[in-house]
Order: C-alpha cells, then structure tokens, then sequence
C-alpha cells in the first residue's frame, strides 16, 4: 500500500491545469484567476483629500485665510492662491499649491475666511498611487475572486479577466444497494447520499459537478458509464473498487482505458482507494462507504481539483491541536478523525466525534476538522498532540 504522502503526490502528477476563458467582473466571484491582473491606472488616481476640510499651505498656519473656492468630489479645481483656503470635501482633489487639509472640526468656519490652526505637510491627504500605481501587479494568478478582488478589478476598470475554466467532474455510483434520492429504500437498499455530497464538494472547490447515474454491479454496466464519463474533466466512481465478489469497477476501468497507477493507500478511513488516466482524463475510483469516500475526496481529488484550476494554495491549512482524551491506535495505517475544535487561548483543543464509523454520516456534520494520526505512530496519550486538518477557520 502507498502512504497518504505518496498517494497525493501521485495524484496530483496525474492531472494538468485548464485552460482560461474571460467572463465578465460580476461572473467571476469564487473563479480562479489564469493571468495576473495588471494595474492600469492609479489608486488614488489624484492627490485627494481624506476630510471635508480646508485645503491650505502648511508653511502659511496658523492664520486667518479667505476662502476662494469650493471643491467638491469630482470637480477639477483652479490651483490655490498664496495666501488663501479652500473648502474641500472627501475625495475631492487637492487643488495645486495646496499641502495640508484642515478638517472642519479643526477650523472656525467665518464664511469667507476660515481661521486655521497649524498643521503638517501632507495631513489628511490621499497620495495618488498610495494603493497601488499604475503597472504595478494588483491580482497574482492562482488567487480565488473573492468580493475584495472583486472590488479592486473594478476600481481598476478591469470588466472581463481571464479565469480558469471550471473542471466538470463525472459522478459515477455503483452499486445494486443503491437507489436515486427520490426513491424510498426497500430493505438492504440506501440512497446514494454520497454522490449529493460530492457534487457539493465539488461546487465548493470550483468545479461542475455531472451525475451520470448508478451502475448496477455488473462490469458491462460500469463500463458503459465509465465510457460516458471520460468525455470530462475529472472521472469519479464510488462503490465497487475492493476485493469482494461484486467489486468490478478496476477491471472495468481497465476495460475502458483507464491505466491505473495505484490501487490502496495506508488511511483510515478510505483504504481501497485507486486512481489513474485515460489519456488526459484523471479517474479516481472512490470507497463506497460514504465517510471513505469524502475523507478520500478530500485528502487527493480536491488538491487535484485546485491543481487544475491553477490555484495558487492546494493544501488545507494544518495545526497541531491537543486530544483531552487521548486515542487509541494500531500502527500500520494513518487515521483521520472526525472532529470539533476550540480555540483555548493560544492553543487549539480538538474535540474527537464519538462515532467515527465510515458508515456515519453524522460524524462529518458540523466538523471542523480532520485528525491525522500517522501511520507510524501509536497510541496517543491523553493531553498529548496530533496534526489537524482544518475544514474552517477556528
């Protein structure tokens, strides 16, 4: 069997970066960028003021100045005077001769003329490129369009950018016991909860997800749909891929093309995991136990995913937390735990689900995070330290 470590970096050799399209700003939120995005123009585009103020000469304050123009947001204003004000609002830019901006609460306003305190050069003032300037990188590759991205491309006029393509991702279940979501289970029967699952795992990383249904435990019927999911991005079987007499998913995506690189990895949950290529189409063939499947999904096909999309981070954020209670375990496998974690001052403590069956869709409600005892180590004591993976902030 392969280790997690080996397992990952030989699935992600199994795949390349998509393409690009261009989408229009308002589409792009939650998308991957494919090219930088350049800054063509400066923020601040002008020196502007920061207050609703009075716009002076600092060498002049104190004093008691007329007040020679109004500059409101927008307008373009006739450069200062020696010797005067102006009455300046936020955003508005600064007008020429001007160096300092005097808020209204600092000023006594007499109409005409303002009496000005003294103040420092550049007070209140917004420098034009402070933000950013014009041919410098605003967006790198790889970053997800989040609304603050969002917001700077548009301050930077950018209407369209070029982002990955969304990878579409075949869903294929197998299995006799399965039955669709709209179908009440007879007895030995379950719905396929897993595929909803996955499809949703796989919007959250950016990509289509594309149900193709579920094959019957018979090869020519994984085959078929195995055939029809390889004119995808990403093929993914679940069920069917052990040792037992109604397991027929690795001969029959052999039969389809697909040249397997590796079949088990040493985890726990998600043993029976294999993975391979048709082509360029990766195909990872994932345990029917719903909580092995979505450990497996997690730990290789999403890094994947991300590695498709040319995101610039694959990995889950990682850190150590503590276990009260301690765990129990047999070396040969890594194991990953279901759990909940607090923040107690600057330490983390991971709270272990009580069910950490791989049949027990409970016990991925609500987690934050996935405890990763390797597989060389033992027994944990209690109060001592593991690696988590966290699945949210903390």
């Amino acid at each position: 069997m392969l280790s997690v470590a080996e397992a990952a970096a030989r699935t992600r050799a199994l795949v390349r970066r998509l393409p690009a399209e261009e989408v229009a700003l308002d589409d792009a939120a939650g998308r991957i960028l494919a090219a930088d995005v350049v800054a063509t123009r400066s923020l601040p585009g002008v020196d502007n003021s920061a207050m609703d103020g009075f716009a002076a000469r600092c060498a002049e304050l104190p004093a008691t100045l007329p007040v020679v123009a109004h500059v409101p947001a927008g307008l373009v204003p006739d450069p200062l005077p020696p010797g005067s004000a102006a009455r300046i609002m936020t955003g508005a830019p600064l007008p020429e001769g001007a160096d300092t901006v005097v808020m209204f609460e600092d000023a006594r306003d007499a109409g005409e003329t303002v009496e000005l305190p003294p103040s420092r050069e550049g007070a209140n003032i917004r420098r034009m490129g402070e933000d950013i300037a014009a041919g410098e990188r605003a967006l790198d590759a790889g970053t997800r369009l989040g609304w603050g991205e969002i917001a700077l491309a548009a301050a930077l006029g950018c209407a369209r950018v070029a982002v990955t393509r969304r990878p579409v991702v075949a869903i294929v279940a197998t299995g006799d016991e399965l039955v669709d979501i709209g179908t009440v289970p007879g007895p030995g029967q379950v719905v396929d909860s897993t595929a909803h699952a996955l499809a949703a795992h796989i919007a959250e990383v950016g990509g289509v997800a594309r149900h193709l249904g579920i094959a019957r435990d018979r090869e020519e019927d994984v085959i078929a749909l195995v055939e029809q999911a390889l004119g995808c991005d990403l093929v993914l079987t679940t069920g069917g891929v052990s040792a037992g007499d109604h397991d027929h998913v690795r001969s029959a995506l052999a039969a389809a093309g697909v040249q397997l690189d590796f079949w088990k990895v040493a985890m726990k949950p998600g043993k029976p995991l294999a993975a391979g290529r048709a082509g360029h189409v990766p195909v990872f063939a994932l345990p029917g136990n719903p909580v092995s499947s979505l450990v497996a999904f997690e730990l290789f096909v999403r890094p994947a995913l991300l590695t498709m999309l040319g995101a610039a981070g694959v990995d889950r954020p990682r850190a150590p937390v503590i276990l009260p209670d301690g765990y129990k375990k047999p070396p040969g496998r890594a194991h990953y735990l279901r759990a909940w974690v607090v923040r107690d001052g600057d330490r983390l403590v991971a709270a272990l689900h009580p069910q950490q069956g791989s049949h027990m869709l409970t016990s991925v409600v609500g987690i934050d995070a996935l405890v990763e005892i390797e597989a060389g180590g033992g027994d944990i004591e209690p109060g001592g330290t593991a690696t988590a993976i966290l699945l949210r902030a903390v």
